[in-house]
């Protein structure tokens, strides 16, 4: 997984104990903003959640990002490749497969481009937010942060 790592070196920007989730709803899709990706993958251990970070950056084309997101995800060999099966295995294969305690979701430099244009982005992010309501019905926090490329 892609995912970026403090250095050892490197102290962590908030005090034991606090995470930089306060104040931010438990199901919700929002920009990333002022969140450094390292911070909310610390919130997401400190709060023994699912942790999944998908970095967009080399994709060009809606199927480019659904496999980068399959493989960064580790979805299943049989995953469909299209938003519905993204939905599924984002909400209904994962609750087939036992209790959750919340996700923190990270979506990295998704493109703006002409093959991925702003409609397809939109769809994008309504499969996040749909599946955000659908751990919202279940009382399970679902948090989605995206970036823009």
């Amino acid at each position: 997984m892609d995912t970026p790592l403090r250095r050892d070196n490197e102290t962590p920007a908030r005090k034991d104990g606090e995470t930089p989730l306060r104040g931010v709803r438990p199901n919700i899709v929002q920009s990333i903003r002022a969140f450094r990706v390292q911070d909310l993958q610390d919130a997401a251990t400190q709060l023994n959640q699912h942790f999944l970070y998908a970095n967009l950056g080399n994709a060009q084309s809606k199927q480019d990002v659904l496999d980068m997101i399959a493989a960064q995800y580790t979805f299943p060999a049989h995953f469909g490749k299209n938003f519905d099966a993204l939905y599924d295995c984002m909400t209904d294969l994962v609750h087939k497969s036992g209790p959750q305690p919340g996700f923190i979701v990270v979506l990295e430099q998704i493109p703006a481009n002409a093959k991925f244009d702003k409609e397809a982005r939109e769809q994008l992010l309504d499969i996040f937010r749909d599946a955000s309501d659908y751990w919202a019905d279940r009382k399970i926090p679902f948090r989605c942060f995206y970036s823009f490329l």
